[in-house]
């Protein structure tokens, strides 16, 4: 096929744009870095089933919430998790029974929780999440990872943004007691309060930088919590560490339970809106690309 020079000329010119195209959609790595994962929730339509699962059903904490992927998509670039109120009917109801998952006939609220469980994990790197959260009565949102082996508290948990009851919280846990099940907290509070008056209508970045030596949490750059992973060794015989192994990423917004306070006087729906997650990790020296 012969191309005469105006058509050469306009494949170049196409070429260069979607070269550029790309580019600016592409993340740029802070200085040191290189993107490894990252979903900018860009395709209307469910969460991208390559990235994420979901969980289901009643989960943990005693919360209000029955879990369901219909609660989660994605639209205009953002990842909405919406809470409900409606009445579900749960399938696993068993009158007097002990467990609270299987005692409750219904759920009042519905809600989503998203994971990268058995899909995606890390061991260290630059975490960053981008995202309003509705920090009315009764909800529960939360960016957080846990283990990826071993029962909790032993496999870790780090909540890089948890926030309820007015509390903005960014924590890291650990098996540090002889207790079974009992976790060690480090434990970080910010009151919303005292953020500017139009902070929960805002979009913030919150991250989290995490090597072999520490945890450092951020909201807006700013250092909500510190942690010595040191100091972070299981009260197991073996003296394991959990946070030098690998951790999955849950995104979710629960109601009430044992933390999230009362729903019963806020409107829904709610929502907890994600403009993108990313994971960097250290770039290897240029030597050793060479």
């Amino acid at each position: 096929m012969h191309l005469n020079r105006f058509s050469t000329a306009l494949l170049i010119l196409t070429a260069v744009y979607y070269a550029a195209a790309h580019a600016v959609d592409e993340p740029k790595a802070p200085d040191g870095y290189r993107l490894v994962w990252s979903d900018e929730f860009d395709k209307d339509g469910p969460p991208d089933p390559k990235n994420w699962t979901f969980e289901r059903g009643f989960v943990r904490n005693e919360e209000a919430q029955w879990y369901q992927p219909e609660n989660a998509h994605c639209e205009n670039g953002l990842l909405i998790i919406e809470a409900r109120k409606e009445r579900v009917k749960n399938p696993n109801y068993y009158p007097g029974s002990p467990r609270w998952q299987w005692n409750r006939e219904f759920a009042e609220y519905t809600s989503a929780s998203v994971t990268t469980r058995r899909l995606h994990e890390w061991t260290y790197g630059r975490f960053e999440m981008r995202g309003r959260i509705d920090t009315r009565d009764g909800l529960w949102p939360a960016w957080w990872m846990v283990g990826s082996s071993g029962r909790w508290p032993a496999g870790g948990e780090i909540d890089m943004m948890e926030y309820y009851r007015g509390m903005l919280k960014a924590n890291v846990a650990w098996a540090g007691t002889q207790r079974r099940g009992g976790a060690t907290w480090n434990s970080a509070v910010k009151q919303v309060a005292q953020f500017a008056a139009d902070w929960a209508s805002s979009f913030h970045v919150w991250r989290m930088d995490w090597d072999e030596t520490k945890i450092d949490l951020f909201v807006d750059d700013t250092l909500l919590n510190h942690q010595d992973l040191t100091k972070t060794i299981n009260s197991d015989s073996q003296g394991t560490n959990p946070f030098h192994s690998p951790q999955y990423m849950i995104l979710n917004l629960a109601i009430g339970g044992t933390e999230g306070g009362d729903p019963s006087k806020t409107e829904f729906p709610a929502r907890f809106e994600v403009d993108y997650v990313r994971v960097y990790q250290k770039a290897a020296p240029a030597s050793e690309n060479n």
